[in-house]
């Protein structure tokens, strides 16, 4: 273990048993008022040029109000995810807004028992999502991402096991998750997955925001594969506490993975300008900002 892994695994172990001890409006207060000065600084030179993409103009067009209310609605993101898991997950989840309309395009297609497959990008607390969700439907699948040290994996999935989530590893597991996801969906099941970047490093090149970049394709393969509803979802901050997810109608996938693939990243693109504050994408996503290494390893793999 290397020591800033160490020093990693020692702080997020720290937020999880320490920030639920803690006032809850004074420490929210504090986690976003710490992120507002971040941005006010600045904030991450790769969140500022990711934002610029959103907003069509230079990074350093990009208005510094924005970079403070982003780094402000990050802070917000962990300040949640620490606390989660001593809240009352009913509790927890009534505070989260789904319009009729909204709601009424997930039931109709969960109760045709064929599945549902959720695709969301990075925005506002994907985790509280999760956790209203379970409260529709009792459980819903997803993936991790492996980390390093492996302690701090053990904590996430931990973490997202007490939500009542379950947990499939996205490599180093048993078997190869994609096929434990289809066995879900078949019998009926939800399987949320975050849908913008591509963590695999194989996935499927799409234009995002004008430029080229690549998802993954693992969300429209699942749902062409098992026949489930692919359905796009976002989820944003509002006022205090509060947060509401949007659910748009399921993506037609017969034109194919790289089709509805594309499908879903119109849906992103619209979600995430109307609300850009809340996208915590802080690391490179389009293929201009990706290492020499990433992009001669995909184009050698791709014969281009």
């Amino acid at each position: 273990m290397t020591f800033g892994e160490r020093v990693a695994d020692l702080g997020y172990g720290a937020g999880w048993s320490v920030v639920r001890r803690l006032p809850e409006a004074r420490t929210r207060r504090a986690f976003e008022s710490a992120g507002a000065r971040i941005g006010s600084r600045g904030g991450p030179e790769q969140l500022r040029r990711n934002l610029s993409r959103v907003l069509g103009v230079t990074p350093e067009a990009v208005p510094e109000s924005l970079m403070r209310e982003a780094m402000r609605s990050y802070a917000r993101y962990w300040f949640e995810a620490f606390r989660l898991p001593a809240m009352d997950f009913a509790t927890a989840a009534s505070r989260v807004y789904v319009a009729p309309d909204d709601l009424a395009h997930f039931t109709t297609a969960y109760d045709q028992g064929k599945g549902v497959v959720f695709a969301l990008p990075h925005s506002g607390n994907w985790d509280m999502a999760g956790v209203w969700l379970v409260q529709q439907t009792g459980q819903f699948a997803t993936v991790a991402e492996r980390l390093k040290p492996e302690s701090l994996f053990e904590k996430f999935v931990a973490y997202r096991e007490s939500l009542g989530f379950e947990i499939f590893p996205l490599s180093g597991g048993e078997q190869p998750p994609f096929g434990l996801l289809a066995e879900r969906l078949r019998a009926g099941g939800v399987v949320c997955l975050l849908g913008e970047r591509d963590l695999a490093r194989h996935g499927v090149p799409v234009t995002f925001f004008g430029e080229p970049t690549r998802m993954p394709a693992g969300p429209a393969k699942l749902a062409i594969e098992t026949g489930a509803a692919l359905m796009p979802v976002h989820h944003f901050f509002t006022d205090g506490a509060s947060s509401q997810i949007l659910c748009d109608p399921p993506v037609d996938v017969s034109g194919g993975v790289a089709d509805a693939t594309q499908r879903v990243a119109k849906v992103f693109e619209r979600n995430i300008a109307a609300h850009s504050q809340d996208w915590h994408m802080l690391q490179p996503l389009w293929e201009a900002d990706w290492s020499a290494e990433r992009r001669d390893r995909i184009h050698g793999e791709t014969g281009r």
